[in-house]
């Protein structure tokens, strides 16, 4: 597919030491079919942004997650947008009907520093 026709496009968060988490949460923790999904989520969202329920959820004020539904269960990839980037910053399993307060701090943090990273470079 394409690049041309989006309105947004995904970019993994990159932390200090070079690693990208959620990448690395895709591919060490889903299976091949679960990334399938999870990618043709991600794609919809870049090609139809800016979108709501049921692909997309605002948690608050600056994040989103995409949700991905399997057999296995709900995964969710949250994301803020900096300029018509969908940033991914954390991605993870959901077990609960809530959001854990633990994973919404580590989408936070991420977003902080990628903030912070983008102000260093400007």
């Amino acid at each position: 597919m394409s690049d041309e026709g989006k309105k947004i496009s995904a970019t993994f968060f990159v932390t200090e030491q070079g690693n990208e988490p959620v990448r690395e949460w895709l591919k060490e923790e889903l299976t091949t079919e679960q990334r399938k999904a999870v990618g043709t989520d991600m794609k919809t969202v870049e090609f139809g942004w800016p979108m709501g329920m049921p692909t997309v959820r605002k948690l608050e004020a600056e994040l989103w997650e995409v949700r991905t539904r399997f057999q296995e269960g709900i995964a969710r990839v949250v994301f803020s947008v900096a300029d018509d980037k969908m940033v991914l910053l954390h991605g993870f399993i959901k077990k609960s009907q809530k959001t854990r307060s633990e994973d919404l701090e580590t989408a936070r943090k991420r977003l902080a520093l990628y903030k912070a990273q983008q102000g260093a470079e400007q």
